[in-house]
């Protein structure tokens, strides 16, 4: 049978008690005595029971009263401490925010940002989950997501933060026949990783486009950059690196380019969250601290 009366009743009836009066209870509430009195009338009334004996002077539980208010006043307490962090989570940079990337990107690019965050707001808890898998960010309760290319999900904001493109490499010296032609890549071997094929490239000088799968002469399989740089570095074969890696060991004459009038084209690499006008503020401050980072690059 659905109960005749309101929780509101009873979080009122609860207000009196731990105020000890009526009076008390009506400013706390903001309403006006009277109603107050008939709100308390009424749930008596449907509880067919009294709560509350009433004299000119006091207001005291009845023996039931006292077994209610017992009762009852642990879940207000309990609604109360939910709405005060709620409010405090709306208005207030505290609370912890969930975050996905993958590993190797999100280590390149992401890890100075969240330490210098960190230290700006010292109440706020940043919980990382670095992956090269493609996890289910609804299911996870993740806040905010970094993904290389742009994804298509529903109800989700995505940010583009960088264009990345990527090289083809191998060892500084590495000896090979003059390669004029990604195709003579099948002759070589090869240091694949996991997501980044095939090789799409793009001539830059003639805007010839190729798709090259290397499945012949193959060393080296990975599902992780860090190891895939590692094998190019130690003279592996020719693998295609993502140039944010490639361009500074070129620099340093520890790689060299393959092909280099030949790339991918430009890869997105975003920041996800929902779209939602309600976002928490501590999320807000994130993604506020992020696109400064990258605007000013």
């Amino acid at each position: 049978m659905a109960a005749s009366y309101s929780l509101d009743d009873l979080r009122y009836f609860c207000t009196i008690v731990k105020l000890g009066s009526f009076k008390k209870a009506s400013i706390n509430l903001g309403m006006s005595l009277s109603t107050l009195s008939r709100r308390i009338r009424l749930l008596e009334q449907a509880l067919q029971l009294t709560l509350l004996n009433r004299d000119a002077h006091r207001v005291t539980l009845t023996h039931t009263g006292e077994l209610y208010y017992d009762r009852y006043r642990k879940l207000f307490d309990e609604v109360e401490c939910i709405e005060q962090a709620l409010c405090d989570e709306k208005d207030q940079p505290k609370g912890k925010i969930r975050i996905s990337a993958p590993i190797y990107i999100g280590k390149h690019f992401l890890s100075a940002i969240f330490c210098e965050f960190l230290l700006q707001y010292p109440d706020i808890q940043l919980d990382l989950r670095f992956s090269n898998n493609l996890i289910d960010i609804e299911k996870e309760g993740i806040d905010i997501a970094f993904r290389v290319r742009n994804p298509a999900i529903d109800n989700w904001v995505i940010r583009e933060l960088k264009l990345t493109h990527n090289l083809l490499c191998a060892h500084q010296n590495y000896a090979h026949h003059p390669i004029t032609h990604p195709k003579q890549l099948e002759e070589h071997p090869k240091v694949t990783c996991l997501g980044l094929v095939p090789w799409q490239l793009k001539n830059q000088q003639t805007s010839e486009e190729y798709s090259f799968n290397p499945n012949t002469h193959v060393r080296l399989e990975v599902d992780e950059i860090q190891m895939m740089k590692q094998a190019v570095e130690s003279g592996v074969g020719i693998s295609y690196i993502p140039d944010y890696i490639a361009l500074p060991l070129i620099e340093a004459t520890k790689l060299k380019r393959i092909l280099p009038d030949w790339q991918s084209e430009g890869q997105p690499f975003s920041m996800l969250y929902r779209d939602r006008k309600q976002v928490p503020y501590r999320v807000r401050l994130l993604i506020e601290h992020t696109l400064q980072h990258f605007n000013e690059k």
